[in-house]
């Protein structure tokens, strides 16, 4: 643990980086984290409220069996994303005061990453779902396939690339 002072090697600039202690990093990283929670957590919890009451519908009885499992296993991975995505806030809750932000963070952008990816299952099952039920099959997997390959393009191949492009070797 640190103290919060800076030493000479949390003051030593590495090319562009921050002038910033353990303590200071963590604080700046924990913000941006709640922030980019923000949006996520909305978008999955509307989601998630919009699927719960989708089984109380007269069409609900109808689908079939198939389609009532894709429900079934849209709304599992929609509460398992919505758990995942408020759980650093809790885990925030329990741990704050006991000077161990740094790692609180760190599990914190876990669990935040981990909903993302549920987010992600989330979402394409439930177009899956949605595409089953409002057009003809035999395209379905071609649609749902190329929003998934979209997704993983914008959330993850992108800022990879754009990570391992732009950030220094040394």
């Amino acid at each position: 643990m640190t103290s919060g002072r800076r030493s000479d090697q949390d003051t030593t600039e590495r090319g562009s980086g921050r002038n910033e202690t353990e303590e200071e990093r963590a604080d700046r990283r924990w913000q941006d984290l709640i922030q980019e929670i923000r949006v996520a957590q909305t978008g999955v919890q509307i989601l998630l409220g919009f699927l719960l009451t989708v089984v109380f519908t007269p069409h609900f009885q109808g689908l079939e069996q198939t389609d009532k499992t894709i429900y079934i296993v849209t709304v599992v991975l929609g509460s398992l994303a919505t758990g995942a995505l408020i759980g650093p806030v809790a885990f925030h809750r329990i741990v704050a005061g006991r000077r161990i932000k740094p790692q609180a963070v760190v599990w914190a952008a876990r669990l935040t990453f981990l909903g993302i990816v549920l987010l992600l299952a989330t979402l394409t099952s439930a177009l899956l779902l949605i595409l089953r039920v409002a057009t003809d099959d035999s395209y379905v997997p071609w649609l749902v396939s190329g929003v998934l390959a979209w997704y993983l393009l914008c959330w993850f191949a992108l800022p990879l690339w754009v990570r391992f492009r732009y950030t220094s070797r040394e």
